[in-house]
């Protein structure tokens, strides 16, 4: 899909679109919670269908009516069926140890570019405990069956590794711990897990700054509404700095979300020339990017994961700002955006077959026109995305 952009202005007010990050972990609390479970404001993105899929693959009921998911878990981990990840990175993070759980051979499926992307905190799991561990262009094989007790973790890793093991860990039942090797980023995702396990009962807490107590826990039912999400509401609000007049609401100002934190990075980019560090909110990457590239640059630290997400997202963000006449520079660990004079030019953006990439492109085309070839990406967190925007004004021509 091609999105054919001239330059606009955007005004009005939205919802902001709902927190991805958290339906996944509600949709498996719900599971593992053997209770039906009623879980409200799901936005279906092609990530979170997947991990729907894959639960029901795993043996749970699940209805959707619409935008609540009906979770009936009484079946759950009775079935070995294939399960389709897609392209989600967090539904086969958070999933493939529940699979080392059942003691049979279990394969997730998906793109090739959701096996390029890191498995190695499990592959050495799966390693060191006599497991299968078999991996092709487009799936993964493993049998295992995982125990409760002490495990140890890498905390410069993605913390979706940190939070399969805990939902693993839950389900067996007995108590466990998790220690953390620092320096740990992406802590804020790991509360998150902890407190949607929370509101199913379970009994987890940090025991001190890098220890995780998963305590043997009696899980109930849970209903709940999923809060609205910073991540993606960070690329409706940056339009607010290039001279749109845009509200966003149905934001939780309490949120442990780390993507939070967009508020006041945008802040510091319009003010100057900033050093902001993203480990922690590395999500929040490409539209950085993109409105530090509209004003007078910035530098971006603990950028290497931007490497192994959907593309490479800073080298993607390069190429495509190298067709407007600017570019980025790499160092260890960071990129340095220079102030750029981009300038519109007769060429079409490629959209990295990324979801965020083809959003934070949207935001400078809306300054100066432009096409995105691959647009559809968006359908990946948010496909209502296009919609939005045209409804606040955007001038956007879609073509299939």
């Amino acid at each position: 899909m091609k999105a054919i952009f001239n330059p606009c202005i955007l005004q009005g007010k939205l919802n902001a679109p709902s927190s991805k990050s958290m339906a996944h972990r509600f949709l498996i609390g719900a599971c593992l919670s053997k209770e039906k479970c009623n879980i409200s404001g799901i936005d279906f993105s092609e990530d979170i269908l997947a991990t729907i899929d894959c639960l029901m693959s795993l043996g749970a009921e699940i209805h959707i009516d619409g935008d609540t998911v009906t979770v009936n878990p009484e079946n759950f981990m009775k079935s070995s069926a294939v399960l389709e990840c897609r392209e989600s990175g967090s539904t086969l993070r958070f999933l493939l140890p529940l699979g080392l759980c059942m003691g049979k051979e279990i394969t997730f499926k998906g793109s090739s570019r959701l096996f390029e992307r890191p498995l190695d905190v499990y592959e050495k799991l799966c390693l060191d405990n006599g497991f299968k561990f078999k991996k092709s262009k487009n799936s993964l094989t493993v049998c295992g069956r995982l125990k409760n007790g002490e495990y140890e973790i890498n905390g410069n890793i993605s913390s979706q590794f940190i939070t399969g093991l805990i939902f693993a860990l839950l389900y067996l039942g007995e108590e466990s711990r998790i220690s953390i090797i620092p320096p740990f980023e992406s802590r804020s995702y790991v509360d998150l897990t902890i407190s949607a396990l929370k509101s199913f009962g379970a009994d987890i807490y940090f025991e001190d700054e890098y220890t995780i107590v998963i305590k043997k826990s009696t899980l109930h039912s849970f209903s709940g509404k999923v809060e609205g999400d910073y991540s993606n509401s960070a690329f409706l609000d940056a339009f607010n700095f290039i001279g749109s007049d845009v509200t966003v609401s149905n934001l939780n100002e309490d949120s442990l979300q780390g993507d939070r934190v967009y508020k006041e990075y945008f802040r510091e980019i319009a003010k100057g020339v900033p050093t902001l560090d993203i480990s922690d909110c590395p999500d929040l990457g490409p539209v950085l990017i993109s409105l530090a590239s509209l004003h007078n640059g910035a530098i971006l630290t603990g950028t290497d994961r931007l490497k192994i997400k959907e593309s490479d997202r800073g080298q993607a963000m390069h190429e495509e700002l190298g067709k407007l006449g600017g570019g980025l520079v790499f160092e260890d660990n960071r990129i340095i955006i220079p102030k750029q004079e981009l300038k519109t030019k007769d060429v079409v953006l490629f959209g990295h077959n990324d979801h965020r990439i083809v959003m934070a492109l949207s935001l400078i085309l809306s300054k100066f026109g432009g096409t995105i070839e691959g647009a559809e990406a968006v359908r990946k967190s948010y496909p209502k995305y296009f919609e939005d925007i045209i409804s606040l004004g955007a001038k956007v021509n879609l073509e299939i």
